[in-house]
C-alpha cells in the first residue's frame, strides 16, 4: 500500500506530527493567556500578534529558508530593502509600537533590527541623553532622523585600540576660539573609529565620542554630531570611511571604520545637555561623567528583551524536535516486541536537564527585561524633566536612579546575552546532527547572536564595572558607615551576615530552595558575603581592584540572578490568571534549582548559602521531581511564546511537528536535486579521470624508454 503525504512511502515511516498533536490535545496551559504574562499585558500581547501577522504576510520583511543561503552582498542588499520597508511602517506606528516591531524583527532577522537600531537606538539616544531638548528636536524631528528620512545616523564610540575603556578614547575635538568651531581629528591609527555600524555605506552623520580640548587642557570624552556625507551621499572633506569586511555574523550590517583629518564642525554641534563650551571657551562639566554613556543603556535594555526572545525561539525548536524525535529503546535494549517504538528523546532525564533550564530562563528573563525597559524610560524622563525645569534636587534623584540602572542593566546585559549564547549552542547540540544544518536555524542564530556578548560592553569587563561599585558600597558601608541606596540597598544588612551569622546556612532544606523569595534573599546574602570577602582581599592587596576581577564578575552574575528572580516573583504574584500561576511557579523553581544553583554553585557553597549535602539533594531529588512535573506541559510552555513558523524559520521546529517532511522539503527547495552538477564538478571529474601516472610522465620512465636511453650499449671513448 502506498502512503502519500508530502512525499510517497511504501511503509509507514516515523510520524512525529502525531506526537506533538497528542501532547497539545492534553495541555492544560492556555498559551494565549500565558503570553499575556510573557509580554507583560494582554494589550501588548495582542499588539505583538498584530505586528507579527503584518510582517509574516509582508513579502519583503518575511523570513524564509532562503535567508540561510545568502552571500554577504545579497545580505546587504536584502537588509537595505527591508529597512526601506520598515521605514514605511515607522511613518504610521507609535514609538512603542515600532519598538515592539524592532524587537520582533530581532528574532528572525537581527541584522535588520540592528542596522535600524544604530540610527534610532544609538545615534538618537546619544543625542537625547547628551543633547539639549532643542538639539534633540533639531536632529531627530526637524532633520527627520527619527523617521529614517533625510539623514541617517551612526554611533562613533569604539576605536581600533579602545573599546570598553571609553574614558581613554583618543579621537580629539579641539576648540578653535577664532572660528567658534571644534576640530575633530584622528591623531593616529589607534584612534580610528572601528566597528561603527552603518558607517560604511548608510550613515550621513555620526555622534562622535572625542576628547574635548580647550586651551590645551583635556576635559575628557564628550559627544559631538559630525556630518560624514553630503546630500549626494558623498564623503565630506577630511572624512575617510571604509568597510571592515566580512564578520562572524550579521553581514547585513555595514560596519565601517572612520578617520577624521582636521574636520571642522560648528560649536553648537557639541551635545550640550550636561557638558558645554561657551563662545569664550568656558567649559561646564556634567555632574556625573557616566551620563555621557546613557545612550548605551537603551541598547542594553533591548539586548535583555532580545535574550528572552532568542531563548524562546531556540527552546521552542529544540523541544518540539525532542518531542517528535525517537532514538534508542528503553535502557538501550531492543524489546522482543517487534512493535516496540524507540523512546522520544524528550523523555530522557539527560535531555530534560539540558533544555529545561533554558526554557525556565526564557520565562524569568521576560519579566526582568520588561522591568528594566520601564525603568530606563522612567529614569531618562526624570533626567529630562530635571534639566528642563532646572531642578537640582530632581537632577540628583535622576543621577541616583541612573547609578542603579548602570548596575542593573550591566548585570542583566552581560549575563542574559551569555545565557542566550549558551542556550543556542545547547539547543543545537540537543538536536544532534540535524542541529548543524543551516536550515534549522541554530548556526546563523549563534553567529548573529554572540556579538552581543562583546559589543556595548564586553561581558567580562562589564561584569567588573558592575561588581566594582557593589564592592565599593560595601567598603563605604564598613569604613565610613555610608548608607547604600537604590537596587543594592540590601547591602546595608551585610554586617550581621558576615559577623555573627557568617557560618549560618541560608537555604537549609529542599523546601527553602523551592521558596523563591527565600532564594532571592539568599542571593542577596551571597552578594553581601562575596563583596565583604572582596573588601578584605582589597585591603590585603593594597587596594588593588584589578586583582578582584574574577570575583567581581561572579558578583555581577549573582546580582543579575537576583534582579530576575525578584521581579519574576513579583510579576507572578500579580498575574491575574491564577490558574496559570502554578505552572509559572514551577518554572521559577526550576530556574532557581536548575540554573542559579548550578551556575553559581562555587560561590554559593563557599559562602555558606547552602550545604554540599543540600546541593546533592537538589540534583538527585529535586531536579528530577521538577522535570517530571514540567514534562507534560512542554508544548504548552513553548506554544505560549506565540512564535509563528516564519519567526522561528526552522525546518525541524515548525508548529505542525512534521519534522522529516518539512526538513526534506526545505532541503529540496533550496537545493534542486535536478542540479546534480556544480561549478566544482568539472574539477572533480578531471581529477577522477586523470590519466595514469605513466601517461602523465609521457612514458619517459617506461621499459621502451629505458631500452632507448640506456647507457649500457653506448660507445666508449678512450
Amino acid at each position: 500500500m502506498v502512503i502519500a503525504k508530502n512525499t510517497v512511502s511504501y511503509e509507514q515511516g516515523p510520524d512525529p506530527a502525531s506526537l506533538i498533536a497528542a501532547e497539545r490535545a492534553q495541555q492544560k496551559i492556555d498559551p494565549v493567556k500565558m503570553n499575556y504574562f510573557l509580554e507583560g499585558s494582554q494589550e501588548r500581547s495582542e499588539e505583538v500578534a498584530r505586528l507579527t501577522e503584518q510582517m509574516e504576510r509582508d513579502p519583503i520583511l518575511a523570513a524564509t529558508p532562503a535567508y540561510y543561503d545568502l552571500s554577504k552582498e545579497q545580505e546587504r542588499e536584502l537588509t537595505a530593502k527591508k529597512i526601506a520597508r520598515v521605514a514605511q511602517y515607522l511613518e504610521t506606528n507609535s514609538f512603542q509600537e515600532f519598538q515592539n516591531r524592532l524587537s520582533l524583527i530581532g528574532v528572525f532577522d537581527p541584522q535588520v533590527g540592528t542596522r535600524v537600531g544604530v540610527n534610532l537606538g544609538l545615534f538618537i539616544s546619544c543625542i537625547r541623553g547628551n543633547g539639549t531638548f532643542d538639539q534633540l528636536e533639531y536632529w531627530a524631528l526637524h532633520k527627520e532622523a527619527c523617521y529614517l528620512k533625510n539623514i541617517y545616523g551612526c554611533f562613533g564610540m569604539t576605536e581600533l585600540a579602545h573599546g570598553s575603556n571609553v574614558m581613554a578614547l583618543e579621537t580629539t575635538a579641539t576648540f578653535d576660539k577664532d572660528t567658534d568651531e571644534f576640530v575633530i581629528n584622528t591623531p593616529h591609527i589607534g584612534a580610528t573609529k572601528w566597528w561603527i555600524g552603518g558607517a560604511a555605506h548608510s550613515a550621513t552623520h555620526c555622534t562622535v565620542y572625542a576628547r574635548l580640548i580647550v586651551d590645551d587642557e583635556d576635559y575628557g570624552v564628550k559627544t559631538f554630531v559630525v556630518p560624514l556625507r553630503d546630500s549626494q551621499h558623498n564623503l565630506n572633506p577630511g572624512v575617510t570611511v571604509g568597510d571592515i569586511g566580512r564578520k562572524m555574523g550579521r553581514d547585513g550590517i555595514d560596519n565601517g571604520w572612520i578617520q577624521f583629518s582636521h574636520v571642522r564642525i560648528p560649536r553648537y554641534f557639541m551635545l550640550q545637555k550636561f557638558a558645554r563650551v561657551s563662545r569664550s571657551g568656558e567649559v561646564t562639566l556634567p555632574p556625573l561623567e557616566q551620563l555621557a554613556y546613557s545612550a548605551l543603556l537603551g541598547g542594553r535594555v533591548m539586548m535583555c528583551l532580545d535574550s528572552y526572545r532568542m531563548m524562546a525561539r531556540m527552546t521552542t525548536i529544540a523541544l518540539r524536535y525532542a518531542i517528535g524525535r525517537r532514538q534508542f529503546h528503553k535502557n538501550g535494549n531492543f524489546d522482543d516486541d517487534e512493535g516496540a517504538k524507540e523512546v522520544q528523546i524528550i523523555d530522557y532525564a539527560l535531555h530534560q536537564k539540558r533544555l529545561f533550564p533554558y526554557l525556565a530562563a526564557a520565562y524569568v528573563a521576560s519579566a526582568g527585561a520588561l522591568k528594566v525597559e520601564k525603568t530606563i524610560f522612567d529614569t531618562m524622563s526624570l533626567l529630562d524633566d530635571a534639566v528642563d525645569q532646572a531642578d537640582d534636587e530632581k537632577l540628583m534623584e535622576g543621577i541616583e536612579a541612573m547609578k542603579s540602572l548602570f548596575i542593573d542593566s550591566g548585570a542583566l546585559k552581560s549575563n542574559l546575552t551569555w545565557l542566550a549564547a549558551a542556550c543556542i549552542d545547547e539547543c543545537r547540540q540537543s538536536c544532534g546532527g540535524h542541529g548543524y544544518s543551516a536550515y534549522n536555524g541554530f548556526g546563523k542564530a549563534y553567529n548573529d547572536w554572540v556579538v552581543q556578548c562583546t559589543w556595548e560592553g564586553d561581558n567580562n569587563i562589564l561584569g567588573v564595572f558592575v561588581g566594582k561599585p557593589i564592592v565599593k558600597h560595601t567598603i563605604g558601608h564598613f569604613e565610613d558607615e555610608k548608607v547604600v541606596k537604590g537596587s543594592s540597598a540590601f547591602l546595608n544588612d551585610t554586617k550581621q551576615f558576615v559577623e555573627d551569622k557568617a557560618e549560618e546556612y541560608i537555604l537549609k532544606s529542599l523546601d527553602d530552595v523551592q521558596d523563591l523569595s527565600k532564594v532571592a534573599r539568599a542571593l542577596e546574602i551571597a552578594i553581601m558575603r562575596s563583596s565583604y570577602a572582596c573588601y578584605q582581599q582589597w585591603k590585603v592587596n593594597g587596594e588593588d581592584f584589578d586583582a578582584l576581577g574574577p570575583d567581581l564578575v561572579q558578583i555581577t552574575r549573582l546580582k543579575a540572578h537576583h534582579y530576575l528572580l525578584e521581579e519574576y516573583v513579583r510579576r507572578v504574584a500579580e498575574f491575574e490568571h491564577k490558574d496559570l500561576v502554578p505552572y509559572l511557579d514551577l518554572l521559577g523553581k526550576y530556574y532557581a534549582a536548575g540554573m542559579i544553583l548550578q551556575h553559581s554553585s562555587t560561590y554559593l557553597l563557599s559562602n555558606n548559602i547552602l550545604s554540599a549535602k543540600l546541593f546533592t539533594q537538589v540534583n538527585v531529588e529535586l531536579l528530577p521531581k521538577l522535570s517530571k512535573e514540567i514534562r507534560p506541559n512542554v508544548v504548552g510552555y513553548t506554544d505560549s511564546f506565540q512564535l509563528t513558523d516564519m519567526m522561528i524559520n526552522s525546518a525541524i521546529g515548525r508548529y505542525d511537528g512534521n519534522i522529516y517532511e518539512n526538513y526534506l522539503g526545505v532541503v529540496k527547495a533550496q537545493n534542486n536535486p535536478a542540479n546534480d552538477k556544480n561549478k566544482d564538478t568539472k574539477i572533480l571529474v578531471d581529477m577522477l579521470n586523470r590519466g595514469s601516472l605513466e601517461a602523465r610522465d609521457r612514458y619517459e620512465k617506461s621499459f621502451d624508454a629505458a631500452e632507448i636511453l640506456s647507457a649500457d650499449d653506448a660507445p666508449t671513448f678512450d
